[in-house]
């Protein structure tokens, strides 16, 4: 066993402080990583509030991990020291059920494994990102392209395959016209991706005080929700709106802006239910779905396509003394559009 520094919670709504973890030995075909930097997630703070329900603490959150290899497995043939490297959502699933054997591990229905509040096989909790090293199995390591900055890199693990992977499904691309929901840590890497895709981008915002920063991260227009003239003026307008926001919103409001056919996809995931009328979707032939993460060889493919078009996430990065006063930021907006922890500083 390795000790290292990290950062976690205590209990349910306890502030994170430094404390020390154990990482398992480094087994046959597992990879030691250095964490370099680890983004912070709304999912973070979710879990570490036990927002969604009940949780394991203490809590070690963070899914949005980028390093370095410095130490491999006598087994491992994908990796070797010294390679950047990520880990994202998953650090093991079944391996045997459908979805895993069709590259859908985000939807193992045999027991996946999350990178943190979450148990493995070895029955031993599971401790994520905002610490200084990680040991992962190497078929669940990503490799990050010599093209993007780690520190930009890390959020991609998260925001980045949260986003690309609902785009790709329901072919944002050319001649395409796609709204993304919310210009949060989610929002600005879908319409990166989304206008990387050829999709025409529109941006749903609560205001239009981040409209300067959409249209130069590649939105053609930008709207204020807050407007009721919004929704009259883009009523049946969009093929495919994607919302990335943890709030609930009126879904059919949002749904009246679908073409025939069109698809409103969450992958922002609010606390409290949220009401629909049902004919929202029966007229016009919609859709009102949901989407994960991607699996791993998804997650790869996003990362290369990051660094083909030349974009990591936009991020603030911040030292390990600051997770708790970023916390209180993300929850009040206030980032643009990903703090980052420089592990050096845990």
């Amino acid at each position: 066993m390795t000790t290292v520094a990290a950062y976690a919670a205590s209990a349910a709504k306890a502030p994170l402080e430094r404390t020390t973890i154990e990482r398992r030995p480094v087994r046959e075909f597992d990879v030691l990583i250095d964490i370099e930097f680890a983004g912070i997630c709304h999912s973070d703070i979710h879990q570490a509030r036990e927002g969604w329900g009940e949780a394991i603490f203490p809590m070690v959150p963070g899914h949005e991990i980028a390093g370095v290899v410095s130490e491999v497995g006598p087994g491992v043939t994908k990796f070797a020291v010294g390679d950047r490297v990520g880990v994202g959502c998953l650090v093991d699933s079944c391996r045997e059920c459908d979805n895993c054997k069709a590259g859908l591990e985000q939807y193992c229905t045999g027991g996946g494994v999350g990178t943190y509040n979450a148990v493995g096989k070895d029955g031993e909790p599971t401790y994520g990102g905002y610490s200084q090293k990680i040991v992962v199995d190497e078929n669940y390591v990503l490799r990050i392209p010599d093209g993007l900055k780690l520190d930009e890199a890390a959020p991609l693990l998260c925001a980045g395959i949260t986003t690309y992977s609902p785009l790709r499904h329901w072919n944002a691309g050319p001649g395409k016209k796609v709204a993304i929901v919310g210009m949060g840590g989610l929002g600005h890497m879908g319409v990166k991706i989304a206008h990387a895709l050829g999709a025409e981008v529109t941006v749903l915002s609560q205001s239009l005080r981040k409209k300067d920063d959409g249209l130069k991260l590649g939105a053609d227009h930008y709207y204020a929700t807050s407007d009721e003239k919004t929704f009259e003026d883009l009523r049946g307008t969009f093929d495919l709106i994607l919302s990335t926001v943890s709030a609930p919103l009126n879904l059919d409001a949002y749904l009246s802006l679908l073409r025939t056919d069109g698809a409103f996809v969450n992958v922002g995931a609010p606390e409290e239910p949220v009401a629909l009328n049902l004919f929202s979707v029966i007229g016009g032939r919609k859709t009102l779905a949901g989407s994960g993460i991607g699996g791993i060889q998804e997650t790869q493919e996003m990362l290369d396509f990051c660094a083909e078009h030349g974009f990591g996430a936009e991020i603030e990065l911040i030292s390990a003394a600051e997770i708790n006063e970023a916390y209180e930021r993300v929850l009040a907006s206030d980032v643009r559009y990903r703090f980052v922890i420089d592990a050096s500083t845990i």
